[in-house]
């Protein structure tokens, strides 16, 4: 499966508000320009493709919050009849598209200092996700191996440290997992145990990861021992106090945390 990236780019609307209500924004000013243009409401709404009561309910409404009238209606003649603006209405769209200038190279100006907006679209994605697990870490496939039911899934951190997760092949295709695909691997801190000193020992775990003690907090039950690895990322796990006092757990010693690859689940934005 391949997905071409897309370039993304920063965008806004200018709008203006008056007393908590919307006054002006681009449909409106829109409107008011066709009125000028076309010196008719019902020309005017045609041409922005709303009704033509949509259009006076709009009109009604800007001339309600404005201070001067923004256009009038003109009475049946020669002309028909029709709509214009006022001068106030003119001097409110040179305004707003003196507003929407600069606002556009306002855009311009931050795309340039932040570089990659698709990069802050992903950040701001992952911090936006809700769930109950305290562990979450962003990463990318580096490995994958199917099995006739489930599939072993490598994630790649950054610092170096890896993660392996074991899910179903049905799993794999739903979220269009391969080698390169960026993803998530969730853990819960109760799933997570806590080693020291296991320099040649052997675990049926591969998930071993080093780091430095850098919070604990006790309770009247549990531990709670947070991991700072060497990428920068943190692993909380929650032990029992018993088990932290056996461990002799101190901030600032080095320790693992070990968590079973079943235990590992994976998500996609």
């Amino acid at each position: 499966m391949s997905t071409s990236k897309q370039k993304m780019d920063l965008s806004g609307k200018v709008s203006l508000c008056k007393s908590d209500q919307l006054f002006l924004g681009e449909d409106r000013i829109r409107l008011l320009e066709m009125i000028e243009d076309q010196g008719s409401i019902t020309k005017a709404a045609k041409a922005v493709g709303i009704s033509y009561k949509t259009a006076w309910d709009t009109m009604d409404a800007i001339n309600n919050l404005s201070d001067k009238p923004l256009f009038v209606r003109m009475a049946g003649g020669k002309s028909g009849g029709g709509t214009r603006l006022t001068d106030e209405g003119r001097e409110v769209i040179r305004k707003y598209r003196v507003v929407l200038e600069e606002h556009e190279k306002f855009l311009a100006n931050l795309s340039k200092k932040i570089g990659s907006a698709s990069e802050l679209y992903k950040f701001i994605k992952r911090i936006s996700m809700k769930v109950s697990a305290r562990n979450i870490f962003a990463g990318t496939v580096s490995g994958l191996t199917k099995g006739a039911i489930n599939a072993e899934v490598t994630l790649a951190l950054k610092g170096g440290d890896k993660l392996v997760s074991v899910v179903t092949n049905e799993s794999i295709e739903n979220l269009g997992l391969e080698v390169g695909t960026e993803a998530y691997a969730i853990i819960k801190a109760s799933s997570v145990l806590i080693g020291k000193d296991l320099e040649g020992t052997r675990l049926s775990t591969g998930n071993i990861l080093n780091g430095k003690i850098i919070k604990l907090i006790t309770g009247a039950v549990n531990t709670e021992v947070m991991l700072e690895l060497s990428g920068g990322n943190t692993i909380s796990a929650i032990i029992t106090n018993c088990s932290a006092e056996s461990l002799a757990l101190r901030e600032k010693d080095r320790a693992c945390a070990i968590c079973k690859a079943s235990d590992i689940i994976l998500g996609v934005s």
